[in-house]
């Protein structure tokens, strides 16, 4: 057990309105989605959002939408979206989901166990890692970086 999770966020554009009927499947496996995560190994939190769906859409631009959750570990996530039935949306994804090209559309951090990422700073770690490459504030599966090292508490205060 380590003193950090791992939080991510995924940034996806939107070939039509989740209301129109080509979306349908995609919506349709959010449910099971978010579920086969909640009960997946080292899984602690995702975002819900209004719809209750795990999506978020993005103030300025309703076509893109955002998921974020946090894991116990890098391994823990990687074995929920590879090897699991989540591969299998994954592989659909150019279905209903318009190319990234050269925008950065996953990131991963750490954050201190028991604190919930908020989606200002995934965005924020976004374009950390579209602007500078992967680093120990923004990384990717194919660069990951290890949690922190634990800070020792404190010595307490010796007597005069």
């Amino acid at each position: 057990m380590t003193d950090f999770h791992l939080a991510q966020i995924n940034r996806a554009r939107l070939r039509a309105p989740l209301e129109d009927p080509s979306m349908a499947e995609f919506v349709e496996g959010l449910t099971r989605m978010n579920e086969l995560a909640d009960r997946s190994p080292g899984f602690v939190w995702r975002l819900i959002g209004d719809a209750g769906d795990g999506t978020i859409a993005a103030p300025a631009d309703p076509s893109t939408i955002y998921t974020m959750s946090a894991w116990e570990s890098v391994e823990h996530l990687r074995a929920y979206a590879y090897q699991s039935e989540h591969l299998d949306y994954l592989r659909r994804r150019r279905e209903w989901f318009r190319p990234h090209e050269h925008e950065v559309s996953l990131v991963m951090w750490w954050i201190p166990a028991g604190r919930v990422p908020t989606l200002r700073q995934g965005i924020s770690r976004l374009g950390r890692l579209a602007g500078m490459g992967p680093s120990p504030e923004a990384f990717t599966f194919r660069q990951p970086f290890s949690p922190p090292a634990a800070r020792p508490e404190p010595l307490p205060a010796r007597p005069a």
